[in-house]
């Protein structure tokens, strides 16, 4: 091949198309947990976070819901992958060599929220959230009551039961209920079998599993690695029990002129692809995590 501007032009909208369409064909499911944010700013604050806004009777005049409870702020980060391509497998016709590698990327960039929300989910042990404290933590406040939404028991049905039955009794400040029912139960692969016999047997130890079928099990490769550990969520509420905020939807970009000093000094045009983003927590009433380190 003949290297011209034409040519460059050529190679990189045949990157890009090849690019979009992996992109696009990627399956994910950070959306199951998670609220995309669509940010503005460099930061986004949720000072709203504070409280779960509640109907209430009307009586005199309106009781305007205090929105700034809370000063919880989300910074965007930026990320990018680069590859370079060597100028002799363009002289060479060997592009065909990159598709797998362009289709890697945009595999990569789409998975890439899976990755930010999952690892929050992981240290939700220790990250904190809105109120001060660990996401998944023993002491959370509610008015004067203090409120857990962890364990360190291991995944059974009982610890099972324990988990919804905590979550479903959650109420707030006045004591009215918060109408929390989970619905997803998430775990590592290494806990695949326990879940599934939890939400699919018809029995367990030869008496009828009651809670067959009260949730659906999403199994998460990116939680390997903390292999005890499982989460159980709320996902019904417009808010998700976690945020993905997006400031830079992912873009393929090149740096590919015959003046650019990668070209110019290392015969390497570089292709790739940048976002700017980041993952933070919602309400920690929506969730409940365990360890799992305990029998």
């Amino acid at each position: 091949m003949i290297i011209n501007q034409q040519a460059l032009r050529g190679l990189y909208t045949g990157f890009k198309t090849i690019f979009g369409k992996a992109f696009e064909a990627t399956p994910t499911v950070w959306n199951k947990v998670a609220t995309r944010v669509t940010s503005e700013n460099g930061e986004e604050n949720y000072k709203w976070l504070g409280r779960i806004p509640r109907m209430r009777e009307w009586i005199g005049d309106r009781e305007v819901q205090n929105l700034s409870a809370a000063d919880y702020t989300i910074k965007n980060k930026d990320f990018e992958l680069t590859i370079g391509v060597d100028r002799n497998d363009i002289e060479d016709d060997r592009i065909g060599l990159y598709t797998p590698v362009i289709q890697d990327i945009a595999q990569s960039a789409a998975q890439f929220p899976d990755e930010l929300v999952f690892q929050l989910l992981k240290d939700g042990f220790t990250n904190l959230c809105y109120d001060g404290k660990p996401f998944f933590a023993a002491d959370h406040k509610v008015g004067k009551k203090t409120v857990s939404n962890r364990s360190d028991k291991r995944l059974t049905a009982e610890s099972y039961a324990a988990a919804r039955s905590a979550m479903m009794s959650l109420v707030d400040e006045n004591g009215k209920s918060l109408k929390l029912v989970p619905n997803l139960l998430v775990v590592p692969p290494a806990l695949e079998d326990a879940a599934r016999k939890i939400l699919k047997a018809e029995q367990i130890d030869g008496t009828t599993n009651i809670y067959k079928d009260t949730a659906e099990l999403l199994v998460v490769p990116d939680l390997a690695g903390a292999d005890t550990a499982w989460y159980l969520l709320c996902t019904s509420k417009a808010l998700l029990p976690l945020i993905y905020q997006e400031r830079k939807v992912p873009k393929f970009v090149s740096l590919d002129s015959e003046t650019d000093t990668n070209v110019f000094m290392r015969k390497q045009y570089l292709y790739g692809v940048d976002g700017r983003a980041n993952a933070g927590y919602g309400f920690w009433q929506m969730a409940y995590g365990s360890t799992g380190t305990e029998a």
